[in-house]
């Protein structure tokens, strides 16, 4: 792949969350041995009248997950090594199960082990195989926030899974928020998070920005219609572009796209590019974020807290410093800056593990030190 189709490619995951990998089908649980894990299984549980925060209610609400190892029960018969793993805007837990995945966290000697370690990864509401707008229900289906999609997290793991303490919960982006919901509505239910790719702070600046843009192209698009079209509107593929520039590093830019031939041709192959995913899907996910914010409650974190961002980073800039002046009221703090590198793309950086696995092995073991 030349340069200016892997930011195609890099382009295509980060809007429309299109890694996928073919590891069972939606409804059925299945087994599958791949390489880095040990016993992967996949399967749905359903919340009947499950009602949202805002009032909404859906009468049937499907959240698929997968996990990898096995579950260990200390001397009390507690479960005692399970690690909630959460993905990023419009991905799944099939983004998480690809080669670089398995073989940087999940591989044996590696941070997340599953011949140790008992890792779930949902499927949050309104991605992959879990419910969302176009199962059907179009934009009459809920408008679902994070804390949401963070309270699915905790019935799935605690009511399905039977898991009332998790060793440590992991995020990326929409996940890293996650993360930190987590450890402020549930504090004694973990020992240590690890936010990546983040700020607890509501979302703003260049980040809100550039979601409100896509979101507006895709509502004034006439073929939207109002959320009923027939036919994909070609806006949301239109906003690659602007995605583009604003998720991918500003060095990586500057070195792959150093011409306007090079220009034009990322933006033909751009605009040529059949992606699978779904208008209403992708503005309910990015409007989901509506209602972080993580701050206000930051002293009341009780569990250690690493966080790590990556200094490429445009939407989460170090030179902002929030993650420094919000650290100061954790109780148990260590954050990390990931310098630029060969390899590194800015914020989808969290989807090579492998410029960061050495961060996630830092984690564990400060867990383990106690």
């Amino acid at each position: 792949m030349n340069k200016v189709w892997r930011l195609i490619a890099t382009a295509a995951v980060a809007v429309c969350g299109i890694v996928h990998q073919a590891i069972g089908q939606g409804g059925q649980a299945s087994n599958t041995a791949t390489a880095g894990t040990e016993n992967q299984h996949q399967s749905d549980v359903t919340f009947s009248n499950y009602k949202f925060r805002d009032g909404e209610t859906l009468q049937e609400l499907r959240i698929h997950y997968t996990t990898l190892g096995n579950p260990h029960k200390n001397a009390e018969g507690v479960v005692d090594n399970a690690i909630l793993l959460l993905h990023w805007t419009n991905a799944s837990s099939q983004s998480l199960l690809v080669p670089e995945y398995q073989g940087a966290l999940f591989a044996p000697g590696a941070p997340l082990d599953v011949t140790r370690f008992f890792v779930i990864i949902p499927d949050d509401i309104g991605h992959g195989k879990s419910s969302k707008p176009s199962d059907g229900l179009k934009a009459a289906f809920p408008r679902y926030g994070y804390g949401d999609m963070v309270e699915l997290q905790h019935k799935l793991v605690t009511e399905s899974l039977s898991i009332h303490h998790l060793h440590a919960v992991i995020g990326m982006s929409m996940g890293c928020m996650n993360a930190w919901q987590w450890a402020e509505n549930y504090p004694d239910e973990m020992d240590g998070i690890m936010p990546v790719a983040c700020f607890p702070a509501p979302i703003s600046g260049r980040n809100l920005l550039w979601r409100r843009m896509l979101i507006d192209g895709i509502r004034s698009d006439p073929l939207w219609d109002n959320g009923n079209y027939q036919k994909q509107p070609p806006s949301a593929l239109q906003g690659f572009i602007v995605a583009l520039m604003m998720i991918d590093g500003v060095p990586a830019l500057q070195h792959e796209v150093p011409t306007v031939e090079a220009a034009d041709a990322l933006i033909r192959g751009i605009g040529g590019q059949s992606v699978r995913g779904d208008a209403n899907d992708l503005l309910y996910a990015f409007e989901s974020s509506r209602d972080f914010n993580a701050e206000p409650r930051l002293n009341q974190i009780k569990t250690k807290v690493y966080a790590l961002n990556f200094a490429d980073d445009e939407f989460y800039r170090d030179s902002l410093q929030i993650l420094q002046r919000d650290s100061k009221l954790l109780r148990q703090a260590k954050i990390a800056l990931r310098p630029v590198s060969d390899g590194s793309v800015g914020h989808l950086s969290m989807a090579h593990p492998n410029l960061w696995k050495d961060h996630v092995g830092t984690f564990m073991n400060w867990l383990d030190a106690k």
